[in-house]
């Protein structure tokens, strides 16, 4: 599989780079990356069991990136091989097996546009696998801090008039062609969450994002509903055994962003709000408020705080659990990735109060340190509500435009109510974690 996968994304290069000269006016560009991050894990994700020992291990993302623009036409693809250092053995074959194959089409799309190339308005949609960033990643986002990355299969229609911008997106979901039905198992095997928080993958999902830039920002709302296969659990061999039925489950998530520059203070806010029924079949109404303020002293100086807060807990037969949907939660909430990352989380609820202090001494050079306070949004049985704090400390240096190094040191003081939430037992107190990335990314373009 493997091997086969080389040749079809190899020809696929080829015949985009042939077809190169038949085009007027036409330009190709070419991209790679090789991005290293060896990491040391004390406690990474959630607070490590005390008779549990450290995880140190390299993993490796290799990534060929092609983009040709022509007359009404853009096409991107990129090919990417996500794998940890000595997964494979070193005289690996083809019959290694498919749960450890990390080569994969990270994106394929085309964009078509409608209008004339000299319009003001701008119409055009985009189609095939994608990545989807919209505002400051938190609800939408590409999460590129994930090796993976995250991408979607979907339909965009895209609308553009100067101060105003506007997405219409559509996906669907199968597992296969089929001869007839739509049943759904958004439960594939391997370690493959579907959402930020470690969720199930969608059956459909559709949003509607609208933007508007003023003098010193801009303003978007979104709204998006995303569905899930129904299903009922039976027991076979006295095990649970889920089964999937006609229908679905609809979730409608609707947002406010705006970010705004005034001099030297720059002003970020999120309001979110989320109902109908989760994956399972619960009603939801829960709620997501963000606000940053961050000021720049210097042009090598900026500092700042910012408070995070996601509803939890339940009233009545309702969940109050806000899900953040399909973001970037390494950039909000602590970089050790404790909370709405990957691991499921959200059943109390967040308060998230931070410091934040950016220092750029050079041009090749930056500093960021991030102090977070955490607390649980809703009651925990027999325990308070504090879940401990973190300190973040990153630096990185650009050697050349093309050659980058980042390393970085967490520390997380944990709590018995956050063992609690996390579901670990015997949790150690202190909990750290380290790493150091080298990333390495050449282009060039051909007209």
């Amino acid at each position: 599989m493997y091997n086969k996968m080389h040749s079809r994304c190899g020809t696929a290069l080829l015949l985009l780079i042939g077809g190169l000269p038949l085009a007027g006016k036409a330009q190709l560009s070419i991209a790679a990356q090789l991005r290293t991050r060896t990491e040391f894990r004390d406690g990474q994700g959630a607070p490590l069991p005390r008779s549990a020992k450290p995880a140190f291990f390299t993993s490796q993302r290799t990534r060929l990136t092609a983009g040709f623009t022509a007359n009404r036409l853009k096409f991107g693809l990129s090919i990417q091989d996500v794998r940890v250092w000595g997964q494979d053995v070193s005289t690996i074959n083809k019959n290694s097996t498919v749960d450890n194959n990390g080569l994969m089409i990270h994106e394929a799309w085309a964009e078509v546009r409608l209008t004339d190339t000299a319009a003001f308005h701008h119409l055009s949609f985009k189609v095939g696998r994608q990545e989807l960033n919209y505002d400051d990643g938190r609800l939408l986002g590409n999460l590129d801090w994930l090796q993976q990355a995250r991408r979607h299969d979907a339909l965009l229609f895209r609308y553009n008039s100067g101060k105003w911008a506007a997405d219409a997106g559509f996906a669907w979901s199968q597992n296969r062609e089929a001869g007839a039905g739509t049943l759904y198992n958004n439960t594939p095997p391997g370690a493959y969450a579907g959402n930020t928080n470690g969720g199930v993958m969608y059956k459909g999902l559709q949003y509607l994002h609208v933007s508007r830039k003023n003098a010193t920002g801009h303003v978007s709302l979104m709204a998006l509903a995303d569905q899930f296969p129904r299903y009922h659990v039976d027991t076979v061999e006295l095990k649970p055994v889920r089964t999937y039925d006609p229908g679905v489950h609809s979730r409608f998530t609707a947002a406010i962003f705006t970010t705004q520059t005034f001099g030297g203070l720059s002003l970020t806010g999120n309001i979110a709000w989320q109902g109908g029924k989760y994956a399972e079949g619960a009603k939801v109404n829960g709620w997501l408020l963000s606000g940053q303020a961050l000021y720049a002293f210097s042009p090598q100086i900026k500092a700042g705080l910012g408070a995070d807060y996601t509803t939890g807990g339940k009233s009545g037969t309702t969940s109050r659990v806000f899900d953040p949907l399909y973001g970037t939660p390494h950039k909000f909430w602590g970089h050790m990735d404790y909370y709405y990352a990957g691991s499921t989380f959200g059943a109390t609820g967040l308060q998230d109060y931070y410091l934040r202090f950016l220092f750029k001494p050079h041009a090749k050079w930056s500093l960021q340190a991030d102090g977070h306070r955490f607390f649980s949004a809703s009651d925990i049985t027999a325990q308070n509500r504090s879940f401990g704090w973190e300190a973040d400390l990153n630096a990185a240096f650009a050697l050349t435009p093309v050659i980058g190094f980042e390393a970085g040191y967490s520390y997380y003081r944990s709590t018995t109510a956050l063992a609690t939430a996390k579901q670990v037992a015997n949790a150690a107190r202190s909990n750290q974690w380290a790493y150091l990335m080298i990333n390495i990314k050449p282009s060039f373009l051909l007209k």
